[in-house]
């Protein structure tokens, strides 16, 4: 058997300032076939279990391009495309194969192209031909698309977020492709929109409740394979919603049933799926109470895991307006503050500006006296068992607190961010990381809280603020009418208009 693999990996924010250029993908990971990255280990562990399997003799491999880009506004048309079509020509050259396996975020939009992943999938059907096995792991932050699953016959999305499962999904998609190619199954998948758009913490309940279910209907052979597609907030297209997506063994109208129930209960949890931020000096307080142990902020409406700047100086220069010292925050995307660090030295002090540069939910720049600490030209993090790296990175003492800036525009992973240049996290009473959710496994064992804080930023959980155009509407909670359910095959019929 002949599988061959390749992963384009991003996910695309439409209302942040950044486009995608094919230096993006360059400067996160740009990998030509049979080079793979040890970072990023959800793009690429589809991609890594074909590798190992093929070793073990499992199948003839040929692998593809392996691309991903940082998270960001909308990818340049000439980036897509030359990516793309590098993909295609690449499966053109493997024919024939029996499997196509892709790792795909599921939210990449390009200009033109508002569903990236369902036009690769569509001509990565027209290449392969009808009897070929295609698939792909996706991120449940993804836009689920009619044309994704009508060209597709699996895909299977991350169930935990922090995605902790990125190996077991790509353990699944493979064993369910190889053995649709063997005939011992047949796979079909449907779709349900649930009329909401929704953020779901699954390591918490009662999310974390409903994830069992669906392993259970897996264990229990009811489907293949099930998946909650929280959906990506920040995205504005027709596919942008909280779906979910049923695969059964040749058996339609019990995929459809399947998919149709847990898209109900998706939107009946959607209120429940993550608590709200916590007011900013609300937060600030409550650490303060805590101390002398250290308490995590994190700074979700600045994660750049979403698409935002990270370089907002909202919550640094109320630290600062509030007399505290005792506190470290990363990482600061700052590469012009970087560059004088590198520049004047470890140990110099000088008067410098940082943050407040890329757009306006960056605020303004802050101005005062810093002390350079420790520089890295190649610096990294952990995450799990892998190392992200972050670009050049400075320590800098700002105001009394210890600041990491980097040059790679990235979300704070690991207390080794600061560990690495000399900062201990454990030591300060205020840790405040630029991150969303993936923080919590490196930060909880060193903290005694951990806080979202609501503060300016580009991933704001207000939706109603944003000004989607492309959206399927009514959805909550961006409308007050209730969540109404729809088959995702119906999308190509509906519009803003006509779904209202």
């Amino acid at each position: 058997m002949r599988v061959f693999t390749a992963a384009v990996w991003n996910e695309t924010n439409a209302f942040a300032p950044f486009p995608v250029d094919l230096g993006s993908f360059e400067e996160g990971g740009l990998f030509a076939p049979g080079q793979r990255p040890d970072s990023h280990p959800d793009g690429v562990a589809l991609c890594q279990e074909a590798r190992r399997r093929a070793r073990l003799g499992a199948f003839e491999l040929i692998e593809g391009t392996c691309a991903y880009a940082e998270p960001s506004g909308l990818i340049v048309r000439a980036a897509y495309e030359t990516l793309r079509d590098r993909v295609l020509d690449e499966l053109r050259a493997a024919l024939p194969v029996q499997v196509v396996a892709l790792s795909v975020h599921g939210a990449m939009a390009a200009d033109g192209y508002p569903d990236c992943e369902g036009d690769l999938l569509r001509r990565v059907r027209e290449i392969a031909g009808p009897d070929v096995m295609v698939g792909a792991t996706i991120d449940p932050h993804a836009n689920l698309s009619a044309a994704m699953v009508e060209a597709a016959d699996v895909i299977i999305a991350f169930k935990e977020y922090p995605h902790t499962d990125a190996e077991a999904r790509a353990v699944e998609t493979l064993d369910l492709l190889i053995a649709g190619a063997e005939g011992h199954i047949r796979p079909v998948m449907r779709a349900w929109d649930s009329g909401a758009l929704a953020v779901f913490h699954t390591s918490r309940p009662p999310i974390r409740a409903f994830v069992d279910r669906m392993m259970a209907l897996e264990r229990s052979g009811a489907a293949l394979s099930v998946s909650l597609i929280h959906g990506f907030p920040w995205s504005d297209t027709d596919s942008s919603g909280t779906r979910a997506l049923a695969i059964t063994n040749g058996d339609p109208a019990r995929a459809d049933e399947l998919a149709r129930g847990l898209a109900i209960e998706a939107a009946a949890l959607a209120p429940q799926g993550m608590a709200p931020p916590t007011p900013l000096d609300q937060a600030i307080d409550q650490a303060l109470a805590a101390a002398p142990g250290p308490t995590v902020l994190a700074e979700s409406p600045d994660n750049p895991g979403g698409g935002a700047a990270a370089d907002s100086t909202a919550v640094l220069q109320r630290l600062i307006e509030r007399g505290v010292r005792s506190a470290c925050l990363g990482p600061l995307w700052d590469p012009a503050a970087v560059e004088l660090a590198f520049r004047a030295g470890v140990g110099a002090r000088l008067p410098m500006r940082i943050g407040g540069k890329a757009g306006r939910f960056s605020g303004l720049p802050l101005d005062g006296e810093a002390e350079i600490l420790a520089l890295d030209p190649t610096a990294f993090q952990s995450f799990e068992d892998t190392r992200m790296p972050v670009g050049r990175a400075a320590a800098i003492r700002f105001e009394g607190i210890d600041v990491v800036a980097v040059t790679n525009r990235v979300q704070g992973l690991g207390p080794d961010l600061f560990t690495r240049l000399g900062v201990d996290p454990a030591s300060k009473t205020i840790i405040v990381v630029k991150s969303s959710r993936h923080y919590e496994t490196g930060f909880a064992p060193i903290a005694q809280a951990l806080i979202t804080v609501d503060c300016p930023g580009t991933l704001q959980l207000d939706l109603a603020q944003y000004p989607y155009r492309h959206m399927l509407r009514p959805r909550w909670p961006i409308d007050a009418a209730p969540p109404r359910p729809f088959p995702v095959a119906s999308e190509r019929a509906l519009s803003p208009e006509t779904h209202a």
